[in-house]
């Protein structure tokens, strides 16, 4: 760009010329306006799996991609697009619909020294392939006295989306997250996505990636720092995405964004809530999480899935069992419904947890009245 306005201008000498007849500030503005302009890039989560893919892939030739439609058809959420005709058949692989099977070939590439990325079209099918995850993936390596590393991401949309059945609206990221052996993820904005899919595919352990159907189309503001080639976050940190001192929401996933309005209701009643983005549920950030209830002195946890022994459960003994001293009111857990999904659109909402549930939750911490 400047050396467009040093030509325009005749060279060097009229550019230094503007800058002396005191229309320097002209030149510092479009300089402003240009690092706001890169500051306000936005991305979709689907663009941010896309190009984190694309960019792995790009740089090592041992990562590949297999799953249902991840080829042809470009991937059933299209996360996939464009990759086949770019990388091939042998490394944006389309299997049959048989998750036991794909799951298990793998498994076996990875213990070879391949670096698979498994895509199921919904976390539910991967209940077919159990055993490769659990007792092949995530054991192999404590089994084999760490002989044998297994360099596996197993990603997809997880939890319920709309209108699709109990089968079909189940969150996992307390099933995987009580396997040792497995890290389990769970991002929630694009930058949460990108940089975290590209740690997982660099990382030399089994990784679940837990997605959000919902949030595919979503757009959200990325940094300049992120859409670098080399952007990675690091596994197991936790995100604060507001500051509070009033009380502490952890969420993730598709949560976060519900925690995020609910602070904002709660903000214009007096309540200052600091907001949790987990990130990582397994290894979990016990640290960020017990230090920001020491200084609020207040927590709610809020998830899609079933309260008994649900990711909330945990947060809650951790922090009885590290800063149970601090506390001010008891803890408050938001979860899903203890039962199978209603497929009715009406019966759904009430089983999921909304805005208002939150606000109220953080209500009843601060002894206000809902």
């Amino acid at each position: 760009m400047w050396g467009i306005v040093r030509q325009r201008l005749g060279g060097y000498s009229a550019y230094y010329s503007l800058q002396r007849i005191g229309l320097g500030h002209l030149l510092n503005s479009l300089k402003c306006y240009s690092s706001e302009a890169a500051a306000a890039k936005k991305m979709t989560v689907r663009e941010a799996l896309n190009s984190a893919l694309d960019e792995e892939m790009s740089a090592d030739p041992k990562v590949f991609l297999m799953g249902e439609e991840v080829g042809e058809y470009q991937g059933a959420y299209k996360i996939s697009k464009g990759l086949l005709e770019k990388y091939g058949p042998e490394r944006v692989c389309d299997t049959p619909i048989t998750e036991a099977g794909f799951t298990g070939i793998g498994v076996g590439a990875a213990y070879y020294g391949l670096k698979p990325v498994v895509e199921f079209m919904t976390f539910n099918f991967a209940m077919q392939a159990m055993d490769h995850i659990i007792n092949s993936a995530a054991k192999t390596n404590y089994m084999s006295a760490g002989q044998i590393s297994v360099p596996i991401v197993f990603r997809g949309p997880n939890g319920a989306a709309a209108g699709v059945g109990a089968q079909h609206s189940q969150c996992y990221a307390a099933w995987y997250g009580s396997c040792p052996g497995l890290k389990v993820l769970a991002p929630y904005s694009s930058e949460d996505t990108r940089g975290l899919l590209k740690a997982a595919i660099r990382d030399p352990d089994p990784v679940i990636f837990l997605e959000n159907e919902l949030l595919y189309g979503e757009s959200f503001p990325v940094s300049a720092e992120a859409v670098d080639s080399s952007f990675c976050l690091p596994i197991g940190k936790a995100k604060i995405e507001i500051e509070g001192k009033d009380v502490t929401i952890t969420a993730f996933s598709k949560m976060v964004g519900y925690a995020l309005k609910a602070a904002e209701i709660l903000a214009k009643e007096g309540i200052s809530a600091e907001v949790i983005n987990l990130c990582s549920i397994r290894p979990l950030d016990r640290a960020t999480i017990n230090a920001s209830v020491r200084k609020t002195n207040r927590l709610v946890t809020v998830e899609e899935g079933y309260p008994q022994h649900g990711v909330g459960a945990e947060i809650c003994t951790s922090v009885i069992e590290e800063s149970f001293e601090y506390l001010d009111a008891p803890v408050e857990r938001i979860a899903g419904a203890d039962v199978p999904l209603p497929y009715a659109a009406n019966l759904e909402r009430m089983a999921l947890p909304q805005v208002e549930d939150v606000v109220r939750a953080a209500k009843r911490t601060c002894y206000r009245s809902v």
